[in-house]
């Protein structure tokens, strides 16, 4: 292995566990509030959302049910949304590493169809709020171990304009 290839491979390892140094807690997020950012954010935008409400859900294994933490967290979104009655989101559902593609597929769209009927149901239009579903395709966390796993079983809102 020559001395380039062993740099990338050093530099790389230390990337990841920079980017992996928080994990969630049972409400969601680092921070407790589904979401991992920290600082000041201007009102009404992607990263408001994600400091001071939670831009995040997690899900248990092979799961589309909502925990009783993931809808603390929706609600707070709920009253958000209501705040900034424009904007319109993307709920994101994803899944961890292990299962099938398509099988993933379909159960990341569950997960976002899950958040999404419970922000309709509080009152959000069904109109702002779409779905998508990447599956195992956009881990937050690289790795083969649970804790990896539990990051990446999640439904992200996304503000996606007005």
């Amino acid at each position: 292995m020559n001395i380039f290839v062993k740099t990338l491979a050093v530099a790389s390892a230390l990337f990841l566990l920079a980017a992996c140094d928080t994990t969630p807690n049972k409400n969601g997020g680092a921070n407790g509030n589904g979401s991992t950012a920290t600082g000041n954010a201007s009102p009404g935008t992607q990263e408001d959302l994600a400091q001071n409400v939670g831009d995040r859900v997690f899900f248990e294994y092979n799961s589309s049910e909502l925990t009783a933490d993931a809808q603390h967290t929706l609600d707070r979104q709920v009253a958000w949304l209501k705040q900034y009655g424009k904007l319109n989101v993307t709920v994101e559902g994803h899944c961890d590493e292990r299962g099938t593609r398509e099988y993933n597929l379909a159960l990341g769209e569950r997960r976002a169809a899950a958040a999404k009927k419970y922000l309709v149901a509080a009152g959000i239009p069904a109109g702002r709020v779409s779905t998508i579903s990447y599956g195992k395709e956009r881990p937050a966390v690289v790795g083969d171990d649970e804790s990896a796993w539990s990051q990446n079983r999640r439904a992200v809102t996304v503000v996606t304009g007005q």
